[in-house]
């Protein structure tokens, strides 16, 4: 008698007692981050219009030098060069992705719908990379038509293929670089301007006085040696490392920084 009443005792408490609800991660997937980054990069002026200049200056540039009539013997190398100052102005993009967050004060919003800071910084760098990618590959392609257009004839394409490539890689590269330091300062001027400076003054300062040093940590040598087919482990060692540093040092810094 005592134990069935027991075992009554126990099934009643069994209905009664609700069940536990299963919790469910409602957190957006990395790739649905990286199509919102993707549309915030270009969602402001400033990189709309850094996006439009990666795009149209290079070959602008490009015309204005081939008016010159300076002879040139292959595309390969005014191809690298013009990729570099598409990737220069691509490395503002990607600082605007990170930094820009602290600057305008909106990271506390972004930070608060993603709790986990270093996936909201592997989806900026995904965005950024994959974008300036794109447009890198549309600022050479425009820049090879106007070599076509105005120097066909008289230019070896030989080696333009991978030069065309190489463009497209430190497009990415410098951009991922830019959104590096950007989380790591967290201050759009002061990472626009110590990168600038560290690339387009101390590097061919440091070409001048350490050649040997430079060739080994100059991203702008890399990507035209990269383009030229010289030395490519050694290109590739120098953007991959500048993407790794910056990278790594910029998750380490978010994660310890206050964000009220």
């Amino acid at each position: 008698m005592t134990a069935s009443i027991v075992q009554k005792g126990t099934a009643m408490n069994a209905v009664l007692t609700p069940a536990r609800p299963t919790v469910r991660s409602t957190g957006p997937s990395l790739p649905t981050l990286v199509r919102i980054e993707m549309r915030k990069s270009l969602s402001t002026r400033s990189g709309k219009a850094l996006a439009g200049a990666a795009v149209v200056l290079p070959p602008a540039a490009m015309a204005i030098a081939s008016a010159g009539g300076e002879a040139i013997g292959s595309a390969s190398g005014p191809i690298a060069a013009m990729g570099i100052f598409a990737a220069l102005l691509l490395l503002a993009l990607g600082v605007l992705s990170t930094a820009g967050e602290w600057t305008h004060r909106t990271v506390q919003t972004t930070f608060l719908l993603v709790p986990q800071r270093g996936r909201v910084l592997a989806s900026k760098g995904l965005a950024v990379g994959l974008l300036a990618a794109a447009l890198a590959a549309l600022s050479t392609a425009a820049s090879s038509a106007v070599l076509a257009t105005t120097l066909g004839g008289d230019l070896s394409w030989a080696g333009t293929p991978q030069a065309m490539a190489t463009v497209v890689a430190a497009g990415a590269a410098f951009a991922v670089i830019g959104a590096g330091v950007g989380a790591a300062v967290a201050n759009v001027p002061a990472a626009l301007t110590s990168l600038y400076l560290v690339v387009l003054g101390v590097m061919p300062v440091l070409s001048t006085v350490q050649p040997v040093v430079a060739a080994h940590v100059d991203p702008n040598g890399a990507v035209l040696s990269l383009a030229q087919g010289q030395d490519q482990g050694r290109a590739v060692g120098i953007l991959v490392g500048w993407v790794v540093v910056t990278s790594v040092a910029g998750t380490v810094l978010t994660k310890r920084r206050a964000v009220a």
